[in-house]
């Protein structure tokens, strides 16, 4: 019976499930995003998000721990400069898990998994969003919410308006042009 047993044997003995988990994480490493199975993704999240943790702080002891994990001097070094510079100040969740659909051979379902410090895409676009804050249920913070809807809605018509303005001088401009020849 499994009881208990909270992680995912992946179907593999436990020195192959290392090998395949320590080779993940160093592609990851090295290539800050890779594609692979869903279920290969949740497990190497388990096992990468404790190794950057220590790649944090810059000792001795921690780097012997991480190389004792990984193996391959390149990634310790990576996760110790890189890294460690983009993710010092975050608490955890180094990494992100995307699904992207199944496999066409044999239907197993896809995941992307990436560093999130690294894609900056994907974090310019959650700086441009406001920050969500809760409203309280009082009247007087919903009259001040509607003030600026107003505004905002005021703005984008005279956006509108101008728009429409610059359509119509340019269709006079191509009337008077097609007139002269």
């Amino acid at each position: 019976m499994r009881h208990g047993k909270k992680f995912n044997h992946l179907g593999r003995k436990a020195a192959h499930r290392k090998a395949l988990l320590r080779n993940l994480a160093i592609a990851l490493v090295e290539h800050k995003r890779i594609e692979t199975t869903l279920a290969k993704a949740k497990a190497l999240r388990k096992f990468i998000e404790p190794i950057v943790t220590k790649g944090k702080s810059n000792t001795m002891h921690s780097r012997r721990v991480v190389f004792s994990y990984l193996q391959n001097k390149e990634a310790v070094k990576e996760i110790f400069g890189t890294i460690a510079e983009k993710v010092g100040d975050r608490p955890g969740g180094y990494v992100r898990v995307i699904k992207t659909g199944f496999r066409r051979s044999d239907g197993a379902e896809m995941a992307m998994i990436e560093f999130v410090d690294f894609n900056e895409v994907y974090n310019l676009e959650d700086t441009k969003k406001p920050s969500r804050r809760r409203r309280s249920k009082k009247k007087a913070t919903d009259a001040p919410a509607t003030t600026t809807e107003t505004a905002t809605t005021d703005a984008a018509a005279e956006t509108v308006n101008e728009e429409t303005a610059s359509e119509e001088t340019s269709a006079e401009e191509t009337n008077e042009e097609s007139k002269d020849a």
